[in-house]
């Protein structure tokens, strides 16, 4: 999760996942923003609730142990959708999370020297950075080669 801040209370928080088919290995990444609100555990349910809309088949997600991660919302809606399945990562290895590869490009790369007029401002630029992202599947591939996770090549390395 990423959160930019502006004047003193106000933030955009987001929440994002790169998918990865498993035959074709196509790349899909996914997001929302909220620029009022930190993303809490409901927030969470219902961006994966947006992804079991749009991807079929098993999903398993990769996270981290955020506190929005966890808890009774979450097992409610692991219990209401058997093809989700979460997986976390081990503590303070932001290193094997490619969506933090994502959002280092944005922060420091995209967004290094961006001064926002206020919080709105922020988010229609996050949000038009990510829209532009999502077509560049190369790029996100590269970022995900930043990370530890290794990725999901047609041909393993035997």
């Amino acid at each position: 999760m990423l959160t930019l801040f502006g004047r003193h209370r106000d933030k955009v928080s987001t929440i994002a996942a790169i998918s990865i088919a498993p035959r074709r290995r196509r790349i899909g990444l996914y997001w929302r923003t909220d620029p009022m609100h930190y993303i809490d555990a409901a927030g969470v349910v219902a961006f994966l609730r947006d992804l079991l809309r749009h991807l079929r088949g098993k999903i398993i997600v990769v996270w981290d142990g955020g506190s929005n991660h966890k808890g009774p919302l979450i097992r409610e809606l692991l219990s209401q959708f058997p093809r989700l399945h979460l997986e976390r990562l081990p503590a303070y290895a932001p290193d094997l999370n490619p969506v933090e590869m994502i959002w280092s490009y944005l922060k420091y790369g995209l967004m290094a020297n961006f001064v926002p007029e206020d919080v709105h401002h922020v988010n229609r630029v996050v949000v038009g950075h990510m829209t532009k992202l999502r077509d560049r599947t190369a790029l996100i591939r590269s970022l995900w080669q930043g990370s530890k996770l290794p990725f999901l090549d047609k041909n393993p390395p035997t």
